[in-house]
């Protein structure tokens, strides 16, 4: 008997994530979900060069900053409680300093670039379609940085704009690089802030609009996050205390899902052996200085240095 309905998803043939892959994670905090994941076990990542961005116009206008290779200066950051901001970056970049933020900036566009033209996979989760433009620029923004609500037009994406974006977004990452593989798939995050039913307006039009543009024959694809969460895990135990977040449990479930789908047979034992050394590096003994811990240490260092030296990328 079963107690749960399962959403078929096929195994990639071509394409596949190993250790030689290189990876750019852009987009909502499922993003950062995934990344920490790819980064723990090793893997070649970069996650939101920029920040945590919800919505696709963010990441749109941040691709084309990259491929312009544009230069952020004073008149595109602000100051406001006691930091300065830009409203194209998350608040983790935002700084006390003017120039050390612009310096991170210019930093990120040209190291993003790189990585841009390099990556062998583009993961873009796409978190809602509810947007702030700012009434003085008329700018749409990627965050709002806690000012004034009254400073601000909240709008709902339609369908079609949102499916232009994405259109735009895969021209432009063609445009550098042809043959990276592009993933999207729509954040379970539940944004309730926004109400309950517009949280569904918005995620229906996120997945009306990704469906018209993926196609697997031009390397485009999509991977169903958002429907495990829904319909595999549907139930509170898999969130956290929030009931808004997919807690540990739904995280690695999803995060189970996706390398079973998306990574090469070889990698997995690498991904072993690296999950032991990592539980070893945090170990903390009782007795650092007996000899059954010296003992393991050499084991470690044993399996560390046959692992890099199989996949030289990798570092501890």
């Amino acid at each position: 008997m079963k107690f749960q309905t399962e959403i078929p998803i096929q195994k990639q043939s071509k394409n596949l994530i190993d250790y030689q892959s290189k990876i750019l994670l852009l987009g909502s905090c499922f993003s950062e979900n995934i990344g920490n994941k790819l980064s723990y076990f090793k893997f070649q990542s970069n996650q939101n060069p920029f920040g945590i961005l919800f919505h696709p116009k963010a990441i749109e206008r941040l691709i084309t900053k990259v491929i312009n290779q544009e230069t952020y200066t004073e008149k595109d950051i602000f100051f406001h409680n006691e930091r300065w901001h830009c409203f194209d970056a998350h608040s983790s970049l935002s700084s006390s300093d003017k120039d050390e933020l612009l310096n991170s900036l210019n930093s990120v566009i040209q190291q993003t670039y790189k990585s841009l033209k390099n990556v062998s996979h583009i993961i873009i989760t796409l978190g809602t379609s509810w947007i702030y433009r700012e009434i003085a620029s008329d700018t749409i923004v990627a965050n709002c940085h806690k000012i004034p609500q009254k400073n601000f037009l909240k709008e709902l994406l339609s369908v079609q704009e949102i499916t232009e974006t994405l259109d735009a977004i895969n021209t432009l990452i063609r445009a550098i690089n042809p043959k990276a593989s592009i993933i999207y798939t729509v954040s379970p995050v539940r944004h309730i802030k926004d109400g309950f039913i517009e949280n569904k307006q918005s995620k229906s039009h996120i997945l009306a609009s990704i469906h018209s543009v993926v196609e697997p024959r031009k390397n485009i694809h999509y991977f169903p996050s958002y429907e495990i969460m829904m319909d595999e895990l549907r139930d509170y135990r898999f969130y956290n205390e929030d009931m808004i977040h997919p807690n540990s449990t739904a995280i690695n479930y999803i995060w189970e899902k996706f390398i079973q789908t998306w990574f090469s047979e070889e990698s997995f034992q690498t991904m072993k052996e690296v999950d032991t050394i990592q539980k070893g590096l945090t170990h903390r003994p009782f007795n650092p200085n007996s000899e059954a811990h010296q003992t393991f240490l050499k084991k470690l260092n044993k399996k560390i240095a046959k692992t890099r030296s199989n996949h030289p990328n990798i570092t501890f």
